[in-house]
């Protein structure tokens, strides 16, 4: 799978809103049949910041993902509510799926 982690610095007057504003661009990516997860979640050491976590079944849909309506729009409409450009780590990993952290095993679980 292809994992991506972004990180997202979000003016803030929209900070606020960034679910919101981001809502089409989640709910179209979400609804790719080569995307495995797309979920945001807020910093809470900066509630100005947002880190994406998303995971495309393989190259060929993140391709996909890239060249889509929603991501094009997403790149025009998005900038402008951010305080710079995103930061992201990008790369392939084995399977499909989120893996056990064993460190913290749950008994019974």
């Amino acid at each position: 799978m292809i994992f991506i982690t972004a990180r997202f610095r979000v003016q803030p007057d929209a900070a606020d809103r960034w679910p919101e504003i981001t809502r089409s661009f989640t709910d179209a990516t979400r609804a790719e049949p080569g995307c495995l997860w797309f979920d945001w979640s807020r910093s809470v050491d900066d509630a100005n910041e947002y880190v994406l976590v998303e995971a495309f079944r393989d190259g060929a849909a993140g391709g996909a993902h890239v060249s889509s309506d929603h991501f094009s729009n997403a790149r025009r409409e998005l900038p402008q509510y951010l305080v710079e450009t995103p930061r992201i780590v990008n790369f392939e990993v084995p399977g499909d799926e989120w893996s056990e952290l064993g460190e913290m095993k749950v008994d019974g679980a």
